[in-house]
């Protein structure tokens, strides 16, 4: 290979960060085949270095928790480390110094897309967030390549694997919502505080990257209609399960108006569906999509939607993607 390296610094060592490592490591001839060039991981950032990691023995060598140098001297900037700050400063501090940037941060997208997107267009880097809406569920390339030439109406899905486990559990074995609820989050389905998921936080993130994606509108966190899932009674699930039906929690767009100027609306609730419906079949964590576009009619994608190496899949997808488009002589 005649392009050198690209030095490759990540941010954030949790479950995502640390099978993102592991797999650069374990892949890294294939990786290299595929992005034209090696791919070297430079550094990984950690808040708190005596922390345990699950990282190859090689690759300890490389904890810091001084991000700056690491982000400056950096070609492509991977951020896992979630949340609002320092998350944002550090990926616009990456691309004012010319570094393409991957995150997987919904929140951060959400709320500061717009920003981001502009310094990068400023200083001609890229802004990759596959694994930001439903993790190994390529929907964003889906919405923003393969239907692009297709006038896209409406999206709709189970964009939250975690309400979906409490939400299949309840169905399924009649156990009740609390104790779903206290199962999810033992398993890790669940943070500490659940408040993101039960209450279609993080749906709601997602739901308005894809809107964003889909229609370039721009549209925000107060356009959606939400309802979580945490008001929800024993009593609604014995009636779902007295007329047959299910409750999943659905989030949706669609747009009206002419395609050049789109209304868009955006709802993220809890919804009752016959047990044959296709979104009622999503088990577990499972992730499920539907777009409906004029041309293409009915795109229906589904799979994992989270998970450390699911994740990992489209984060170094986004990586390798960003390979194949910087000069050959960067």
């Amino acid at each position: 290979m005649s392009a050198p390296p690209l030095r490759v610094a990540l941010l954030g060592c949790g479950t995502v960060g640390a099978a993102v490592a592991r797999l650069l490591a374990e892949r890294s001839e294939l990786l290299a085949d595929r992005a034209g060039r090696p791919l070297h991981l430079s550094g990984i950032v950690v808040r708190n270095l005596s922390g345990p990691r699950d990282l190859p023995a090689e690759q300890a060598g490389l904890l810091t928790d001084e991000p700056g140098a690491l982000v400056d001297g950096a070609d492509v900037v991977i951020e896992l480390m979630g949340g609002i700050e320092p998350a944002r400063e550090l990926l616009l501090r990456a691309m004012r110094g010319g570094a393409d940037v991957v995150t997987a941060n919904k929140q951060l997208i959400a709320r500061h897309g717009d920003e981001l997107h502009a310094v990068a267009r400023e200083h001609g880097v890229g802004l990759d967030y596959e694994a930001a809406v439903v993790a190994a569920v390529p929907v964003l390339r889906v919405v923003r390549e393969s239907l692009a030439g297709d006038e896209i109406t409406s999206i709709s899905g189970i964009v939250n694997g975690s309400t979906n486990y409490v939400l299949d559990l309840v169905a399924r074995t009649g156990v009740t919502f609390e104790e779903a609820v206290a199962k999810a989050g033992a398993l890790g389905y669940l943070e500490a505080d659940p408040t993101e998921d039960l209450e279609g936080i993080d749906a709601a993130a997602k739901i308005v990257i894809l809107a964003r994606t889909a229609w370039g509108v721009g549209v925000g966190f107060d356009d959606v209609h939400r309802t979580g899932i945490s008001g929800l009674t024993d009593a609604d699930f014995e009636q779902a399960r007295g007329t047959g039906q299910v409750i999943k929690l659905i989030a949706s767009a669609w747009r009206s108006g002419q395609a050049r100027h789109p209304r868009v609306e955006l709802a993220v609730r809890p919804v009752l569906l016959a047990q044959d419906h296709p979104f009622a079949q999503i088990r577990e964590g499972g992730n499920a999509v539907v777009i409906e576009a004029t041309s293409a009619g009915r795109v229906r994608i589904h799979g994992a939607g989270a998970g450390g190496e699911e994740t990992a899949s489209a984060v170094l997808g986004d990586l390798v993607a960003l390979a194949r488009r910087r000069p050959a002589q960067a």
